[in-house]
């Protein structure tokens, strides 16, 4: 199935944060297989220990807010020192500062975690929303987590996609109707995410994964 086996020992040390709405059991599998020892859990005391922090996610803009609420400031704080946090779908529009997802549900405004400043806006395009199915990747510029991805393909599932203030944040895009952001990072490049979900897209993702991994490790 993949184009190359787990290394033979651990390489990292990942945190994969319980917050209620993350595909926790195929994220877990593929960063195994990427290399990692995987440690799920809501306890902010857990991130320090870790050598990266995965926030996955499916689901609303505001659920994830509310529930990862108690967490924020153990994020923040983990970010803010320079350390990995990596977002998978949800968990990487919460790395924006806002969404419309919220307005556009009648709930008014959300806050995110404004690690990556921008917001998130809804497709306006003349296809079917949500998008969902496998798009080719686009790297724009340089990042340790799409080492070795330019033209391969990526599995999507959103109706929602990221618009950074800062262009630069944009690391990898796809097309459905209009570029958009595939992979983000901010300005320092230790906070990141993918739109897409990497332990959904086959040999790809575990690219990603592994770039991750690897990431952590050279910290």
């Amino acid at each position: 199935m993949y184009a190359f086996e787990p290394p033979a020992e651990t390489l990292a040390e990942v945190v994969l944060v319980d917050y209620g709405l993350g595909n926790l059991r195929s994220a877990t599998r593929g960063l195994e297989r990427a290399g990692a020892s995987v440690e799920i859990t809501d306890d902010p005391d857990a991130f320090a220990a870790a050598d990266g922090v995965v926030l996955p996610g499916v689901g609303a803009f505001r659920e994830g807010m509310e529930n990862a609420g108690p967490l924020r400031e153990a994020l923040t704080d983990h970010a803010e020192a320079g350390r990995p946090l990596f977002g998978i779908c949800l968990g990487m529009q919460m790395l924006l500062t806002s969404s419309e997802e919220a307005d556009h549900e009648g709930e008014g405004e959300v806050t995110g975690l404004d690690l990556v400043p921008g917001t998130n806006v809804r497709f306006d395009v003349d296809r079917k929303v949500p998008h969902m199915g496998w798009n080719e990747l686009e790297v724009v510029r340089e990042h340790p987590i799409v080492e070795g991805v330019d033209g391969e393909y990526a599995y999507f599932v959103h109706s929602y996609y990221a618009e950074p203030d800062d262009p630069d944040a944009v690391v990898a895009t796809a097309d459905y109707g209009v570029d958009f952001p595939a992979v983000v990072a901010n300005e320092a490049g230790n906070v990141f995410g993918t739109q897409f979900h990497p332990e959904k897209s086959g040999e790809t993702g575990l690219r990603i994964l592994r770039n991750f991994v690897e990431y952590c490790a050279d910290r």
